[in-house]
């Protein structure tokens, strides 16, 4: 399947380009299993681990922030992650994180969204995990200069092909990369759409009905949400396993201020986290804005 979208016009409202995901912020019930999961399959590296707080990226900036509840359920039917997407360098990057995954045996889903080829997977509390590399962007725009994404099979031997080039041990994920996306379960794709795209500033790169994709400066999607699994849905319990929130990074501070504005403007309660400014969605997703600088 194959779409084409026209071009997001410019807003007075829309953030800014160098606006980027921080990390995501997720609960277990038990943070030695994930972190051996997300260290020796995954290759995330661990920056901090105290008080049942595990601080995970690879080399830089933290990605993933995983806190133990022993007593978190998995809750079956509700609203929340769906899956978060971590931005590999490179098609090489993806070659080796796929080969290791294999050899983890761990199940595996693939998807070429044009924009991108990714792998789909699930770690032991069934959290969604994308990995993907991006293409270059001026391959996500078709001869009339609409953006195209769509689902289609992922050439697995010409990806596992890159490694003829590898010259040295895999060593984990590679520095560069990063949160690239999150993809969130919505109760209603409609009013959470109008949530991100109204009050938060982010730019509306396709609709599906039953799924959305935004970004800032014309990314592919730095948010995704559908309502495939989750119309209607109740928010988790506050025990569940799964999303407390994910982070928005904005450049400055004024950017900050005029988004905490718009959110407050809407009726939205604002908690001022050490972290950053935490809202929820319709749905009850958290989110945290922050300012870079």
């Amino acid at each position: 399947m194959q779409m084409s979208f026209p071009k997001p016009a410019a807003r007075p409202i829309s953030l800014p380009s160098a606006t980027r995901l921080g990390y995501a912020r997720l609960v277990v019930p038990d943070l030695k299993r994930s972190l051996a999961f997300y260290q020796n399959v995954l290759g995330f590296k661990i920056h901090k681990n105290e008080k049942g707080v595990a601080q995970l990226g690879a080399g830089a900036a933290d990605l993933i922030v995983l806190v133990e509840n022993p007593d978190a359920k998995i809750s079956r039917f509700a609203t929340g992650l769906y899956h978060f997407a971590i931005l590999v360098p490179s098609r090489f990057e993806l070659a080796r994180s796929l080969r290791r995954l294999a050899e983890a045996e761990i199940q595996l889903g693939f998807g070429d969204h044009i924009v991108s080829e990714a792998l789909y997977l699930s770690d032991p509390d069934g959290n969604g995990i994308e990995v993907y590399r991006d293409r270059p962007r001026s391959e996500w725009y078709d001869a009339n200069g609409n953006f195209q994404m769509g689902t289609l099979p992922v050439d697995v031997r010409g990806v596992l092909s890159e490694l003829q080039n590898e010259t040295d041990e895999w060593q984990g994920l590679h520095r560069d990369t990063t949160l690239g996306h999150m993809h969130l379960k919505a109760a209603n794709v409609s009013r959470d759409e109008k949530f991100y795209r109204d009050v938060i500033g982010l730019d509306e790169m396709a609709n599906l009905g039953n799924a959305a994709f935004l970004s800032a400066g014309g990314y592919h999607h730095h948010l995704g949400m559908n309502s495939w699994e989750s119309a209607d849905a109740p928010a988790p319990p506050r025990d569940a396993v799964g999303l407390q929130y994910f982070t928005i990074h904005v450049p400055n501070s004024d950017e900050l201020a005029r988004v905490a504005n718009r959110v407050r403007q809407a009726g939205v309660e604002i908690r001022e986290l050490e972290t950053g400014l935490l809202a929820r969605d319709p749905s009850k997703n958290g989110v945290v804005l922050t300012a870079t600088n």
